[in-house]
């Protein structure tokens, strides 16, 4: 495994690390998936190009696309929790209430 394997796909580990063990905050999770999907792209961009295949250069931009409507989504939710529960925290929020 080269360094810059290792980098991203540790990369990737903390952010799911992050997602999986820090869930105090709604937007610390947004976060988590944000540097996820960032090292993704970054990843599988590199792969292409070391490669040099036409046949996947529209993949990074696909999941660049998918990744801003994650975000957008995930900044509409957040937006729509603080506003009916006054805060962010996840431990506040209860999906059998709804």
């Amino acid at each position: 495994m080269t360094p810059l394997h290792f980098s991203f796909s540790s990369a990737f580990v903390l952010g799911l690390m992050g997602l999986a063990f820090h869930r105090t905050h709604l937007l610390s999770a947004l976060l988590c998936l944000e540097g996820m999907m960032l090292s993704l792209f970054i990843a599988l961009a590199l792969w292409t190009l070391q490669f040099e295949s036409t046949n996947f250069s529209t993949a990074p931009m696909l999941l660049l696309a998918f990744s801003a409507c994650e975000a957008s989504t995930g900044l509409a939710l957040l937006v729509a929790t603080a506003r009916t529960h006054g805060n962010d925290r996840l431990q506040n929020l209860n999906l059998l209430q709804c």
